[in-house]
């Protein structure tokens, strides 16, 4: 088995952003773009993970802090593919273009996700973590881009691939968004902690939860959504 750990990056989010898969100190890979997002970096990083390992035939464990991309690859692709890559509302899948290609690598692939908390210590996240950041840094301050040997000395080809088109971000009165949209799990949460919330079928008609704030639990919620670099209405979502 291999195991693996893939992790993007993007200081702004949107903003210069890095991908990075990360295997041990011979076998990494690295790219990025001018401007992205994170979870399209985070995409990025599995899509070429499983690029780079497809002349291999052992099973794959990626290890990622991103529950968008393990819920799009392991629960909501199949609804997306059978509505066309478009959502219960009709509008286009986020980050459509990556998932096509994702969708492609996977096919007949021996897999599977492991979920682990960012940011706390652990080694081959903390080792893709590094090398996406190094990469969306370079790309801010015109350096650069640290690529890596890939798998086996073959770097990726596609470091300065052309950059992704970005979403627009929802606006931040907007409290009821999409449910296939989730932020990237750069908090203290845990697995337990999602699973209190889980929806097992995001192409289904959308859900609707009221929520009575008071002006200093707003105040708070607004703080600590700048903190983290996203929409109050992405945090807020993340914490459901």
């Amino acid at each position: 088995m291999i195991i693996a750990a893939a992790d993007g990056s993007a200081l702004g989010n949107p903003g210069p952003a890095g991908w990075a898969w990360f295997v041990d100190e011979s076998r990494w890979a690295a790219g990025g773009w001018k401007h992205a997002t994170n979870n399209q970096g985070e995409l990025k990083a599995v899509l070429e993970l499983f690029r780079a390992t497809a002349h291999l035939d052992d099973e794959l464990l990626v290890q990622c802090d991103s529950q968008y991309v393990i819920n799009s690859v392991t629960k909501w692709m199949p609804g997306w593919k059978r509505k066309g890559w478009r959502k219960a509302d009709g509008k286009p899948v986020m980050n459509v273009d990556l998932l096509r290609e994702l969708d492609e690598a996977i096919a007949g692939r021996r897999y599977r996700f492991e979920w682990v908390k960012g940011h706390i210590g652990h080694e081959l996240n903390e080792a893709a973590d590094l090398r996406a950041r190094a990469v969306a840094e370079a790309y801010q301050r015109g350096l650069e881009i640290p690529t890596g040997p890939g798998w086996g000395g073959t770097a990726p080809t596609d470091a300065a691939a052309p950059e992704p088109q970005v979403e627009p971000l929802l606006p931040d009165t907007d409290l009821v968004p999409p449910p296939d949209v989730v932020p990237p799990l750069d908090d203290d949460r845990s697995p337990g902690d999602a699973a209190l919330f889980e929806f097992d079928d995001p192409s289904a008609d959308w859900l609707t939860m009221t929520l009575e704030l008071t002006t200093e639990e707003h105040t708070r919620l607004v703080e600590r959504a700048r903190a983290a670099g996203v929409p109050p209405e992405e945090f807020l979502r993340g914490l459901i």
